[in-house]
């Protein structure tokens, strides 16, 4: 093989949801068995959310007691916060969940030679096949569907569709239907949550050719076939939804006269799918050999470059497929049983953010703006938020979201995740990205930070002796002081987003008394604190201790992803933070933690801690054979944060930029010693293609605009030096060896 492999493949059909290939278009989903006698196909879409009374829950009134608690937090009560609530219990999210499974049963088992089933990066279509039997499954962007083609001579096989699923609500009411219609037949599944008036259905138009087909509730039977076309569609509602209607969309899909329908809808769909995919790729040379393994064998090769670049790959497919009406889920778009760990929600304090790292650099805009749509489709619930837990102006996120409410209701004791107020800043900083990245501001992202900036003038009001801001109260996700609970005083993340936030917002308001006087308020916040172990202590409170054992580095917000600590222009916090770095412990393993950790070793330069973060994840079982991953080792719950973050951590090890800087093989590790990365984009508005070898490297660069940046490399002891790129004329770059 010439280069890297675009897809993977297994030798044997998936037993385990957990191992099925995936395909998406950011609204359905499909999860694809494979087997030839009873194959399966799980329909997700990412409207499913399973009422729980959360869908009515608000945040707590408690902004008249935030002067009194402020008081005794200030006062040195350590515990004040404890008791800043209305009393309610943990209230989870709307728990996601799988519509149903499209089955196939073949009446009498059959043997199927040369069986092998694969998907398509490129193209995202699920493919199984043995002797003459063949399924192709995919989830088209051009026309919202799912499309599944089946072919065999004298196809015979019974067609449902089954709800259940694992953890499936004993209360669900469903209701089936099958249809005779001119193309084959119509089936419909209707299903009503318990206790609610909420409901959906899907709807499947089954297309025969030739055979015959007949209804056999709650399905359909087709004998003697030459193909079969299912076409599916799942909508989520309230009362009834006219299947009729939905019928007639579906139909309207297929092309008259003689051309093939499946065809016809591939094509619309890789028109959009192809170019997006391969705007960017990582070729790491890897072995040929190595690069025709199975996922599941090359998963067992963990310092294999071959496998880095088929992760590479599928984390890019995987996010772009999950990423449409909202962006990637805990789960990504999918799931196989209705107990989904956590709810299957948006975690936003790290775990979205982490998943969507590389979408401005790794050319995924479509990432970009479903991260966009579910910000700014949840404003009004933010600023309910701040008006009732604070008594501000402005907006205040949620830590966890199930993509319909953006309210605060998620927290307890142990979580008082209702007093994280750096969420909107850290939720808005891939859009800001995304901004400068395409040269080009958004207007909502500017009047969201505007508000962002309005919260913190009416919150901070509290002042030190010295006259510098405190924000009080204050929570660092999810960590608490050793010597104090979770609610306290300047945890360095809440500066770092606030800080960020006013300067931000007041840089899209230039020459406005507005942005004046966000600088000034952000000029009266307090430093970071180098601790006695001469870290950067999480909590910038004289007193407060660390706590280093835990998977979240909040603390170290402003190295990644902020460029307010940097080893360039702040030289000796850059090294206070790569010691709270190497003092932070791994706690449960989680491989957000890992990856997390990779990201900040990266932009502190430290390629080695970037390799040994890799290897934990690499060698410590959390893929499965789908290539999605899981949270915990052990391919221990079915979770997307490996899978989707790990491309950001490969770019960033290689390409990091600044809307002025460009730093280039910043923290390679010795064990990549070859290698090609293409289509990175920056934020100063260039493409770049870098190659590199042993004795050197060589970066292509392509700007959409004239600017003049400041370039770092790995030689030299990154030493800069002024380039200037002018817009449209390709700028190559020849490096010393790294």
């Amino acid at each position: 093989m010439s280069g890297p492999v675009h897809g993977t493949w297994e030798p044997a059909p998936a037993t385990r949801w957990e191992d099925a290939f995936l395909s998406g278009n950011g609204r359905h989903g499909v999860m694809a068995f494979g087997d030839p006698n009873a194959d399966r196909v799980i329909v997700n879409h990412h409207t499913l959310v399973r009422p729980n009374g959360a869908e009515h829950a608000r945040p707590p009134a408690l902004a008249a007691d935030l002067p009194h608690l402020q008081d005794r937090l200030l006062a040195g009560d350590v515990t004040a916060a404890e008791h800043f609530t209305d009393g309610r219990g943990l209230q989870w999210v709307q728990p996601f969940h799988p519509a149903f499974q499209l089955r196939l049963r073949r009446p009498a088992v059959a043997e199927h030679g040369d069986y092998r089933r694969r998907v398509d990066f490129t193209t995202g279509v699920c493919t199984a096949e043995g002797g003459g039997w063949r399924s192709q499954v995919f989830v088209s962007r051009a026309d919202d569907v799912i499309v599944q083609h089946v072919t065999e001579p004298g196809l015979t096989v019974d067609v449902t569709l089954d709800h259940q699923l694992p953890g499936a609500p004993h209360g669900l009411a469903v209701g089936h239907s099958a249809v005779l219609t001119p193309e084959g037949a119509l089936l419909t599944l209707r299903a009503r949550y318990p206790g609610s008036d909420r409901a959906y259905t899907g709807v499947t138009l089954a297309v025969v050719t030739g055979g015959g087909t007949r209804t056999s509730l709650p399905g359909l039977r087709i004998q003697n076939a030459r193909s079969l076309l299912l076409l599916t569609r799942v909508r989520r509602h309230t009362g009834e939804l006219d299947a009729l209607a939905e019928a007639h969309a579906l139909r309207a899909l297929l092309p008259d006269g003689d051309e093939d329908p499946y065809d016809r809808l591939l094509t619309g769909h890789t028109d959009l799918h192809r170019p997006a995919y391969l705007r960017a790729g990582l070729d790491l040379g890897a072995r040929a050999d190595e690069r025709a393994l199975p996922g599941s064998d090359l998963l067992s090769r963990p310092k294999s470059p071959a496998l880095l670049e088929r992760l590479f790959a599928a984390g890019r497919y995987h996010l772009l497929s999950a990423s449409g009406v909202l962006p990637p889920r805990l789960t990504g778009l999918w799931t196989g049983d209705w107990n989904t760990a956590w709810s299957g929600a948006f975690t936003t304090d790290a775990n979205l953010n982490l998943q969507t790292a590389s979408a401005a650099a790794a050319a995924l805009p479509e990432v970009t703006e479903a991260h966009a749509a579910l910000v700014h489709g949840q404003l009004d619930h933010w600023r309910d938020n701040a008006r009732a837990i604070f008594g501000s102006r402005g907006v205040v996120a949620p830590a966890h979201t199930d993509g319909e409410s953006g309210h605060i209701y998620h927290f307890s004791r142990e979580y008082p995740l209702h007093l994280w107020t750096a969420g909107a800043d850290w939720l808005l900083k891939p859009l800001v990205d995304h901004d400068e990245t395409r040269g080009e501001r958004d207007p909502r992202t500017a009047a969201a930070l505007t508000e962002v900036a309005r919260f913190y003038e009416d919150f901070l009001t509290r002042t030190d002796s010295d006259g510098r801001l405190i924000v009080v109260p204050s929570y660092s996700p999810e960590n608490r002081p050793a010597n104090a609970s979770w609610g306290t005083l300047n945890a360095a993340m809440d500066l770092s987003a606030a800080r960020h936030a006013l300067l931000t917002a007041a840089d899209h308001h230039s020459g406005t008394p507005d942005a004046d006087r966000w600088r000034a308020l952000a000029e009266r916040l307090p430093p970071h604190r180098i601790n006695a172990d001469g870290a950067l202590a999480e909590w910038a409170w004289p007193g407060l201790q660390d706590t280093y054992d835990h998977r979240h580095l909040s603390h170290l917000y402003g190295v990644w992803p902020l460029d307010e600590i940097t080893p360039y222009d702040t030289p000796d916090l850059a090294t206070a933070a790569h010691r709270a770095l190497e003092l932070r412990g791994t706690e449960n393993d989680s491989a957000h933690g890992h990856l997390h950790h990779a990201l900040v070793a990266a932009r502190l330069r430290d390629g080695e801690r970037v390799a040994q973060a890799l290897d934990q994840v690499l060698g410590g079982d959390f893929f499965h054979a789908s290539l999605m991953s899981a949270h915990y080792p052990d391919r221990d719950v079915y979770n997307a944060d490996a899978a989707h973050t790990l491309p950001a951590v490969l770019i960033e090890m290689l390409v990091q930029s600044t809307p002025h800087r460009l730093v280039l093989l910043p923290a390679l590790p010795p064990t990549l010693p070859e290698g090609r990365l293409r289509g990175v984009r920056t934020r100063f508005g260039a493409e770049v293609d870098l190659t590199w070898t042993p004795e050197g490297a060589i970066a292509v660069l392509k700007p959409s605009r004239t600017v003049r940046i400041e370039l770092r490399t790995s030689s030299g002891n990154g030493d800069a030096r002024p380039l200037d790129l002018v817009a449209g004329e390709d700028h190559v770059l020849g490096l010393g060896a790294w």
